[in-house]
């Protein structure tokens, strides 16, 4: 089902699919409102062919439970998942205003104490995720949101490994993704808490240079790079 036939919907009676307000490789976040309990929600529909597959599906509603479990300010809230027909989603607590993506583009690169400020409430969501032994997996500006009041909140705890149960990276969807990859990752799919701390260090070279640390002509070049190359130096203009 494509995106625009799900606008108006109503998801197991409950949640009124609004607006697409995001769209990925492997799902479109909509802006719903929850009928049940009036209250606007974000709603992550995955693509057509994905709640198809059992063992995604099983593992999805695994790691919504984990992730429905982090209560913290840095970490958008999970509140509900499900499976209404053919459409598998995970309804999130709806946060207004840009990825770190979006301003990204707008600041890169950042001076010092501003991507230090920002970095340091992404650590900290993660550390709460950590300490609840969730990992994240994958790590990346789109994942970060920043609300108009400066309130930063990581989402998608867990879906990357969910996701990488049932699914083989392929050319357009992962290149953001392995921008900020752990070598681990790469070579034998392991990941733990010092895979995010990876993604971090990497996210964080972008943000203060304005370049991912590894570039390539597809994403298995830039994967293997991650395993087999040294990050350069930055250099201040």
């Amino acid at each position: 089902m494509g995106d625009e036939a799900l606008i108006g919907r109503v998801l197991d009676e409950r949640y009124v699919i609004g607006q697409r307000i995001a769209r990925g490789g492997m799902a479109s976040v909509f802006m719903a409102t929850d009928r049940r309990l009036d209250r606007v929600v974000a709603v992550k529909v995955m693509h057509s062919g994905m709640g198809d597959d059992r063992q995604f599906t099983e593992r999805f509603v695994r790691e919504a439970r984990s992730a429905a479990k982090l209560n913290h300010p840095n970490v958008v809230a999970v509140f509900d998942q499900g499976s209404d027909g053919e459409v598998t989603y995970l309804v999130m607590e709806y946060v207004p205003g840009n990825t770190l993506r979006d301003v990204m583009r707008e600041e890169c690169p950042m001076p010092p104490r501003r991507a230090l400020a920002l970095m340091e409430k992404i650590l900290i969501a993660l550390s709460a995720a950590h300490a609840a032994h969730i990992i994240h997996r994958d790590v990346k500006p789109e994942n970060v949101l920043i609300t108009p009041t400066g309130e930063i909140k990581v989402a998608d705890f867990g879906l990357a490994r969910a996701v990488s149960a049932a699914t083989t990276a392929t050319g357009g969807t992962l290149i953001g993704t392995v921008s900020y990859l752990a070598p681990e990752i790469v070579v034998n799919d392991g990941a733990d808490a010092r895979s995010d701390v990876y993604a971090c260090g990497a996210l964080l070279y972008e943000m203060l240079t304005g370049l991912k640390p590894h570039a390539g002509e597809s994403p298995i070049q830039v994967a293997y790079k991650h395993v087999h190359e040294d990050i350069a130096a930055p250099s201040a203009p």
